[in-house]
Parts: C-alpha cells; sequence; structure tokens
C-alpha cells in the first residue's frame, strides 16, 4: 500500500475537485470525514483538525464544494481517499436541491401531516430489509439483529441501491414487504 501511495502522491498532487459533500462527521479530535461525489463517482475525504480549524463555514451534507487536497491511501483498509487541505462552498449541490424539491412536493402532499403520523409499536412483529444483497453492511446488520432480536423475524428483500433503476427497484421491493404484511407472511 505504502508503494501505490507514493505513487499516488508523486504522480497526481495537488488536485482540485468540485463535488457534493456526503456523510459529513466532525470526529472529536476535530478531525473531519465525508465523501465527494459527483455525477461520476465519490472520493472518501479527511480534513484534518489543522485544516479544519481554518473553515469559515460548518460544511454540510448536500453542499457543493471546491476542494484542494493530496491524493493517498488508508493503508488500514487499502482505500483511496482525498486529504483535504482546504474547502470553500461552491453553491448548493444538485442532489440535495433535488431532495428539497422532492420534500416540498411531498409536502404539499400532506404526507408529512401530523394525522398521518402513525404510533410505532414498543417492539415489531418483524422487520423487512431492503438493500442490495452485496451491500457491505449487510452481514453486520443481519448478525446485530440476530444477537440483539433473535425472536424477530428478518425479511430480506434484495433491491438495487444505486444507479438510474434504484428508485423502482427500491419502490418495488418496499411494496413487496408491504404485500407480505398484508397477507400475515412473516416478518413485517
Amino acid at each position: 500500500c505504502r508503494a501505490v501511495a507514493d505513487a499516488l502522491q508523486a504522480r497526481f498532487n495537488p488536485v482540485t475537485v468540485r463535488g457534493e459533500i456526503t456523510g459529513f462527521s466532525r470526529a472529536a479530535s476535530g478531525h473531519c470525514y465525508f465523501s465527494i461525489k459527483d455525477a461520476q463517482g465519490q472520493i472518501r475525504c479527511a480534513m484534518f483538525r489543522r485544516a479544519a480549524m481554518q473553515l469559515d463555514f460548518s460544511p454540510r451534507d448536500g453542499e457543493l464544494v471546491e476542494l484542494r487536497g493530496k491524493l493517498g491511501v488508508y493503508e488500514q483498509r487499502g482505500d483511496l481517499q482525498l486529504i483535504v487541505d482546504s474547502l470553500q462552498r461552491a453553491g448548493q449541490g444538485a442532489w440535495f436541491e433535488q431532495f428539497l424539491r422532492l420534500k416540498a412536493q411531498l409536502q404539499a402532499e400532506g404526507l408529512f401531516d401530523a394525522e398521518r403520523k402513525r404510533r410505532l409499536p414498543a417492539m415489531p412483529r418483524g422487520i423487512g430489509l431492503v438493500t442490495s444483497l452485496g451491500a457491505a453492511a449487510l452481514h453486520d446488520v443481519v448478525t446485530a439483529l440476530r444477537r440483539r432480536v433473535p425472536h424477530i423475524p428478518v425479511v430480506l428483500v434484495p433491491a438495487l441501491v444505486q444507479g438510474a433503476a434504484a428508485p423502482q427497484s427500491l419502490c418495488d421491493a418496499l411494496a413487496r414487504l408491504y404485500r407480505m404484511a398484508q397477507e400475515g407472511a412473516p416478518g413485517p
């Protein structure tokens, strides 16, 4: 991994990237971790405390930013990442703006009204899990559920979670779970 990291740093540094923040978190140490994405993909980023202290705004998910940094490899996982030296706003991200439009549309339809909300049971009869069968966290989620609530059935319904077909695939999977619950099938 060290040889790969050295080669990347020698060939590509520094780099300037423009994209949308996703998964932003600030650790107790003051370091910031997030991903930057655009229409072609995403890359993990780390902004260490010294650089983070220079920020004149609080970064948020969905914010469009321009950052400058160095490519590196997080050796423990072998992941490519961008070590961010500077970060500045570049406007609202397209994905976040799309989310806000959808939220406003759903609100106008009354889907967030208090009378539509249902009281959640203290303990669910079943848990429906909609995800890709290749999802990295799938095994961890199923293992944790079996350990914490072994008496509650878990139903896995596979779906695409990335790409243009993902929204329809996710809707179909949720509809399938709903039908299963209506028919009294084990689980949700």
